[in-house]
Formats: structure tokens, C-alpha cells, sequence
């Protein structure tokens, strides 16, 4: 009775080594389609392809899983370097020959499980050939084991169950038996999820524990794919190679990481993802308000997109603007430098939209969409060529920061405009400081009827006047006067004190100095939030600055005063201050 069970696990153990033998010599190569000296990047495009056409979710035919489940392990073997080169000299991605690495004299194999995966194990001097027999004093022994792999703990790469096998022989489960007539129990199988991870053919991947999420991820102002998963669950794989290629595709814009929600349950409750069957996607992004946002990815898995869904989340701080009616020195920053993208694009550019995710709170954003150089609005802003970028210091100076922008990829994009950005963010800390400029910066004065006489008296030959109807515009003319009256050739901060000199300065609140500005204009500028006044006392003449109102633009129009190359025109009646 003992021989003939003997004989019978003999004959069934030698139909399984063929059986595995003819699963093993399948070659990756040809599984996937590629040729033995394809790139990486052939290799996973071709993974793409054939996991596409054979994803059981999509193709319902007989023979569709396990074509899925043979393209899923020749790409685990083709995208790992140790595997392949092991494969290309051996055979065997183990880096054995035989296909049946083999250990202390004897024989064994594995399959698709990790450490402890199903495979065969032939021990003592002359493997399975000698098991049958005596002689020699040594004892004859062998053993095999199935793993757990993806199928479950009793599944096996032969498309039946332990419990199949065991019943065979007994009848009965294989629960609750560690041996059976020979028979060696199984083991579990490992993630290929974690596997690719150690072996590095998945280093753009990074994985997010509840430390780097902190460090890295948040308030960074970048835009993040996450892939949360569970060890245990299938097609981890197969998303995390559409995450790399999403991620090869926006380098710059977008970096992505996978979260394993059982190692860090605690992050995953924190961030309201809660594992179901299969892996997830999501997408950290940010709001116009700068809150940050995670968009679940729920349609189709192919690269193409889940990259229009990223693109789609990414930061949106850059205002889009027209220069027929912009302007600038409207708005307030607080001491923030302001920067503008001149492009022909019709929608603002993924990079801008980037950079200005990453520079949120540091720089105010503009885009514009330009087509001609000889613009008039263009050749005032001193651009010759698109793209370009122009910025505004906190003082209104405005700064041509690079025209004819050129740049290889997205990622070179971003690091070359970055650099730009913060050169510029440093001049503007040293203007905000003082260290920038060569004398104090004075006060302009209000005019009232007691300083007058000496601001804009009979004897002064110029005085430009900033006229305003705000809170901000008066900010506005103080910070542009008080500079330019230290540009000028020849000029004076009027003091009150009576010294005289070529050009005064002083500010008048038009709310309530209205019969003034009337004495000029019928008007008195009602539809001028600021403006500048160059008064010839002298002559009862004036001119008038409605236009940009920046340190730049004042400076011309006090220069184009001075060089009588403006046209002035006779006031109604003489100023008065009450």
C-alpha cells in the first residue's frame, strides 16, 4: 500500500515538473513582445499595450486572466535589472540555470510568490532521479510547496487550489495539515508592489509614510498622483506603471508616491482614503484659495488620462489678463514683487500654472495671451520677443526678466524660471529693505493751506501733485513720488521749509480737496482713482498723468515736464487748498 502511494506521488510530482518546466521556458521576451535588447522604456510600453488588451476588466475571453497574469510576470522580471540580467545569462530570473536553482545537492522551484512561494524542493545526492530507491545508507526524500501568491492562501500558479490537491490523495482539506505523506506545507506570498519597490525599478515612486507627508507634501505648493494600496491587493503593478509613466511625462509638475494604508493606517484615515478591493488613485492638489484638495482618479486606468486628470488639478494662482485694460499698479501686494507671461498661448501654460503653485504667497501671478511685438502695450512693457516674463517690484520698478524664453522640456522650464523668480525675489527684499537704494526714502507731503505757499507757490517753477481717491492709491503715489523725487536731475523734496529748487512734490486728497482739482478740470478727475498733476504756479498752467502708475512711467512723464515736451493747458482759475 505504501509503494503504490509511493508510485502514485512519483508519477504526479513528475506531471507537475513538466507541467512547471513548460510554464518556465515561457520567455518574457516574447510574452511581452519586445525584442532582448529593448530599452526600459520599449519594455514598458509594451507592458502598457498587452496589459490593456488583456486586463480582465476589459476582455472577458477564456484565457484572458492568466494571459494577463503571464504579461504581469515577464514584466516583473524584464523591469527589475538584477532579474533580467539573471534571466538573459541563466534562464532563470533567480539567476540559476535550469530554470531549478538548485541548493545543498538538490533541485527546487519557485514561482510567482516571493519567499516562500509554491515551487519543488528535491533533496539528497541525486535530486528526484534517486528518490525511489534504497542503498547507499542515506535516506531518499522530497518535498514541494504551493504559496499563496495573488490567489489566496490555497491557490497555486497551476490554476487549481491546495484543497484540490490534498483531495486527491485524502478526500479532505489541506487546513489544519502540516504534512501529508511527504507533503511540506505552504507559505505566503510577498507584494510585488514591495518587491519592485526594494529592487528600484520603481524609484520614482516615492513612499509616503505620515513623516514625509509632512516634510514633503504639505504646504509645498506641488502638485502630487498618490497610489494607495493594500499588500494583498492585485494590479498594484500595473498602476504603479501608469503613475511612472504619468510622472515621466510632467516631470517638474507633478511628483507621485504610493501609500501602503496598512503599514500607515493612520495617514490614510487622516487624508479620508479608505482601502477597497482594488488600488487607488488620487490626485493632492491646491485651490485658487490655496486650500489643498485630493480628487480621486475614478475613470479608465490608461496613462494618457490620468495625465489630462493631473493637468487638470493642477494650480491655478495666475490671473489671466488683458492689457487693453490691466493695470498693475492697481493692485496691491503688500510689499509681494508681481510677474507676468507674455505667450501666444490661449490658456495659461502648464508651467506657469506650476510655478505659480510653487511661488503661491510669494509672487502675484499674471498671464496674458500676446501675438505681435509691435504692439504699442508691448513695446511699453519692452518685450521684443514671446514668451517672456516681466515683474514688478514692491516699489511699481518694473524689470524685464527674460524674452524669448527657450527651454528643452517642462522640467527644465520650471528650474530655469525658478531661477529667475528667485534672483528677482531677492532684489525685491533688498528694495523692501532699503539696501537697494543709495539715499532714505522721504516723505511727500499733504498739501494744506499752511504749506502751500512753499510746495506750490509763485516760486516754484514745477509742482507735480498726486491726486487720490483711496487709501491704496494714496500708498501708491507716496511709494512712486518719494523715489522719483530722488531720480530726478534737478528737483525737491518739498519740505515746508520754503527752499526752493526746480520740481516739488507733495500729495492732495481729491475727496476732499475737490474745489482744487476743479480749478484744473470741470471734471475735478472724478474717474481717476490717482493721478499726477505737474502745475506751473507761474504760468497758471497744468498737465496731467493718468497712466501707469509706476516709478518708470512717472519718472517719463517728470522728465518729458522738464524737457517741455509736454503740452500744458491753462487752468480755469487759480488753486486754492481749504
Amino acid at each position: 500500500m505504501v509503494r503504490t502511494g509511493l508510485v502514485v506521488s512519483v508519477v504526479l510530482v513528475s506531471t507537475l515538473l513538466l507541467l512547471n518546466a513548460e510554464a518556465k521556458s515561457v520567455d518574457p521576451y516574447k510574452v511581452l513582445g519586445v525584442s532582448r535588447d529593448a530599452k526600459p522604456r520599449e519594455i514598458q510600453k509594451a507592458f502598457h499595450k498587452q496589459s490593456l488588451k488583456y486586463h480582465p476588466d476589459k476582455n472577458k475571453n477564456k484565457g484572458a486572466q492568466e494571459k494577463f497574469a503571464e504579461i504581469n510576470n515577464a514584466y516583473e522580471i524584464l523591469s527589475d535589472e538584477e532579474k533580467r540580467k539573471n534571466y538573459d545569462l541563466y534562464g532563470d530570473e533567480k539567476g540559476q540555470p535550469g530554470g531549478f536553482p538548485g541548493g545543498n545537492g538538490g533541485y527546487s522551484y519557485s514561482s510567482g510568490g516571493g519567499q516562500g512561494g509554491g515551487g519543488f524542493n528535491f533533496g539528497g545526492p541525486g535530486g528526484w532521479q534517486n528518490m525511489g530507491g534504497g542503498g547507499g545508507g542515506g535516506s531518499k526524500s522530497f518535498s514541494f510547496s504551493f504559496g499563496g501568491g495573488g490567489g489566496g492562501p490555497s491557490a497555486s500558479s497551476f490554476g487549481f487550489g491546495m484543497d484540490d490537491i490534498f483531495s486527491m490523495f485524502s478526500g479532505g482539506s489541506s487546513k489544519g495539515s502540516d504534512q501529508f505523506g511527504g507533503f511540506g506545507g505552504f507559505g505566503g506570498g510577498s507584494s510585488k508592489a514591495e518587491s519592485r519597490s526594494k529592487s528600484g525599478s520603481a524609484a520614482a515612486i516615492k513612499t509616503i509614510t505620515s513623516q514625509v507627508y509632512k516634510k514633503e507634501v504639505v504646504d509645498q505648493g506641488m502638485t502630487w498622483l498618490f497610489l494607495s494600496y493594500l499588500p494583498s491587493q492585485r494590479g498594484t503593478q500595473y498602476h504603479e506603471s501608469i503613475i511612472e509613466e504619468v510622472a515621466e511625462s510632467l516631470q517638474g509638475a507633478l511628483k507621485v508616491g504610493r501609500m501602503n494604508c496598512e503599514a500607515e493606517p493612520s495617514l490614510c484615515k487622516q487624508l479620508g482614503v479608505v482601502p477597497r478591493r482594488a488600488p487607488r488613485l488620487f490626485v493632492y492638489s491646491y485651490t485658487s484659495s490655496g486650500k489643498a484638495t485630493l480628487a480621486e482618479y475614478t475613470e479608465e486606468l490608461v496613462a494618457k488620462k490620468v495625465k489630462s486628470f493631473c493637468q487638470e488639478h493642477l494650480p491655478r494662482f495666475s490671473k489671466r489678463v488683458d492689457l487693453n485694460t490691466f493695470d498693475v499698479s492697481a493692485v496691491s501686494s503688500q510689499g509681494i514683487p508681481k510677474v507676468m507671461l507674455l505667450s501666444s498661448k490661449k490658456d495659461t501654460p502648464v508651467i506657469w500654472r506650476v510655478l505659480s503653485g510653487l511661488y503661491n504667497g510669494r509672487f502675484v501671478f499674471y498671464n496674458t495671451e500676446v501675438h505681435d511685438t509691435s504692439d504699442p502695450k508691448i513695446q511699453k512693457l519692452g518685450v521684443d520677443s514671446f514668451p517672456a516674463v516681466v515683474g514688478w517690484l514692491s516699489n511699481g520698478e518694473k524689470q524685464v526678466l527674460k524674452t524669448g524664453i527657450t527651454v528643452k522640456n517642462l522640467k527644465s522650464a520650471v528650474q530655469k524660471i525658478s531661477k529667475l523668480l528667485e534672483a528677482f525675489e531677492k532684489k525685491n527684499k533688498k528694495v523692501s529693505s532699503g539696501k537697494a537704494q543709495s539715499e532714505p526714502v522721504e516723505k511727500i507731503h499733504l498739501l494744506s493751506r499752511t504749506n502751500f505757499d512753499s510746495i506750490c507757490g509763485e516760486n516754484v517753477p514745477v509742482c507735480i501733485i498726486g491726486a487720490f481717491r483711496s487709501s491704496q492709491g494714496k500708498e501708491k503715489l507716496h511709494s512712486v513720488l518719494s523715489r522719483v523725487s530722488q531720480k530726478s536731475l534737478s528737483r525737491r523734496q518739498a519740505s515746508g521749509t520754503g527752499s526752493q529748487d526746480t520740481v516739488s512734490y507733495s500729495l492732495v486728497d481729491a475727496a476732499k480737496q475737490s474745489s482744487f482739482l476743479s480749478s484744473f478740470d470741470k471734471s475735478e478727475f472724478k474717474t481717476s482713482d490717482k493721478l499726477l498733476i505737474a502745475y506751473k504756479p507761474k504760468r497758471g498752467k497744468f498737465a496731467t498723468f493718468k497712466e501707469d502708475m509706476t516709478m518708470e512711467e512717472a519718472e517719463k512723464f517728470v522728465a518729458a515736464v522738464l524737457n517741455g515736451d509736454i503740452q500744458f493747458t491753462k487752468t480755469r482759475q487759480k488753486p486754492q487748498i481749504k
